[in-house]
């Protein structure tokens, strides 16, 4: 099992090259931000852009992978979000993941003074976003005339320097995003199952992702391909599980995603005062003492 971090964009550059340094020499597979405008109680406070961030991020780190967690159509458009990403691709080194996901009703949605859009439509817009930038990041002249999004002669040359394309994790939990992440995915998202009451369990918690793991084979299946070569990816703070309180905590999780069915584990790097607040020794020592551990899983 992989151990990664997702650091939320609310550091000014002073702060933040240290930040993400620290990420890179502490030994994690990948270190991820949300993309969002804004979000949730951070909503008034720093929240600086996500792809600006990562290219900064690029800058400063060697080793690392970096990526969005994730991003959504609510404001990004495919032929601009794609010249982003080859750019990105090429400031990394290849070291960079595209996370994917539907959105939610949030500030994000209603923030450009349009509508919220209903479930269909967020997961509409998400296929139809996902099967573009496939296109624009494989080919390097893109006319597209059919879903929510155009393109015409868009051109992404010299493309990314990740090949075929820069991979895509998507964040899915519905059948039809269970059938985009296997049909376009090099790697799925899940924050656990949100239906789950606030009393649930860690072994609740743990028997949904797993109902979603196989959820996932079998939409890989239906595809002909073989689930093996999608990476599941957990992004905790949304779960029952105590991943952060200890080392020890965090490596009981891990071992029993990993039975899930799950390969990598993202813990968000800790931030006072926040429902992410936690000690950051122990953040660092799961970055090395907790990743040793569970690396065979």
């Amino acid at each position: 099992m992989r151990v990664s971090t997702v650091i939320l964009p609310i550091y000014p550059w002073r702060e933040g090259r240290d930040v993400w340094r620290a990420a890179d020499d502490l030994g994690f597979h990948a270190a991820y931000t949300y993309d969002h405008l804004s979000w949730r109680t951070f909503r008034d406070g720093p929240w600086f852009g996500a792809v600006p961030t990562l290219a900064a991020a690029a800058g400063v780190t060697e080793r690392v992978r970096l990526g969005t967690l994730v991003t959504s159509p609510n404001f990004r458009e495919p032929v601009t979000f794609a010249k982003d990403v080859m750019t990105l691709d090429d400031l990394s080194g290849g070291r960079v993941t595209v996370g994917l996901g539907a959105g939610t009703t949030g500030f994000d949605a209603t923030v450009l003074g349009g509508e919220t859009w209903s479930a269909r439509e967020r997961a509409d817009r998400l296929r139809d976003f996902t099967v573009l930038l496939d296109r624009l990041l494989t080919e390097p002249a893109v006319t597209h005339d059919e879903g929510h999004y155009r393109a015409h002669e868009a051109r992404t040359i010299p493309g990314p320097v990740q090949s075929p394309r820069v991979p895509f994790a998507i964040a899915a939990t519905g059948p039809r995003g269970l059938r985009l992440a296997a049909r376009y995915g090099q790697a799925w998202v899940t924050t656990g199952d949100g239906r789950l009451g606030d009393d649930a369990t860690p072994a609740e918690s743990r028997a949904a992702v797993r109902d979603q793991v196989a959820r996932l084979e079998g939409a890989c299946a239906d595809a002909g391909r073989d689930p093996a070569s999608v990476e599941r990816i957990l992004l905790t703070g949304f779960t029952p599980d105590p991943a952060l309180e200890s080392v020890d905590a965090f490596v009981d999780t891990a071992h029993g995603y990993a039975e899930a069915g799950i390969t990598e584990i993202v813990v968000h790097r800790p931030i006072p005062g926040t429902q992410f607040a936690a000690d950051q020794r122990v953040f660092e020592r799961i970055s090395t003492d907790g990743a040793a551990q569970v690396a065979e899983l």
